[in-house]
């Protein structure tokens, strides 16, 4: 990972970790919980998922590391993939263990998501392994080096947050915080 990279991951986790803290902080338990429809997540399932798949993911990146590299993945350039990973407009399903399943309780999904962030910030500011040389396959993205799953991280929690926005757009959302 060049400097350029690294730098460029660091700012992607905490501008990303900023910007869902502060859609997200203030709410009660009644607005975390809120569906729009019983086939649509919820505020706080949204954030269990992004702690869900954070940690998967940068386990993977570390376990995959401990390995010897394969080749670089040649795919697709990493802002063609940071654009399709938010991209909205095509629902996708997660794989049953990422589905939310209410693993945490409303006030310790913001420490759960602020310790997993750290975990991964930590690791894009110390890690000297060659991220590009190690590849491991995404399931709609295909083979991505380390790097662009590293990248994937902040896009992921982009693409949630704008999920959680939708749900705050809602009509019946419940607009006064309450102690519920």
């Amino acid at each position: 990972m060049t400097s350029a990279e690294r730098e460029r991951a660091i700012a992607s986790l905490a501008e990303t970790r900023e910007r869902l803290l502060a859609t997200v902080q203030r709410l009660s338990p009644s607005q975390l919980a809120y569906k729009p429809a019983p086939d649509r997540w919820s505020v706080g399932e949204c954030i269990e998922h992004v702690i869900v798949v954070e940690g998967a993911v940068l386990g993977l990146i570390q376990r995959t590391l401990a390995q010897p590299g394969n080749s670089p993945a040649g795919g697709a350039a990493d802002e063609l993939l940071m654009a399709q990973a938010v991209d909205r407009s095509q629902r996708l399903n997660a794989p049953g263990p990422l589905v939310p399943t209410g693993r945490f309780a409303h006030d310790q999904l913001l420490p759960e998501f602020e310790a997993v962030r750290k975990r991964t910030s930590e690791f894009a500011a110390a890690t000297e392994a060659d991220l590009r040389q190690s590849v491991f396959p995404h399931p709609v993205f295909g083979p991505l080096d380390c790097y662009q799953w590293l990248l994937l991280i902040p896009a992921h929690g982009k693409r949630h947050r704008a999920q959680a926005e939708e749900v705050m757009a809602s009509p019946e959302f419940p607009r006064a915080a309450s102690a519920s």
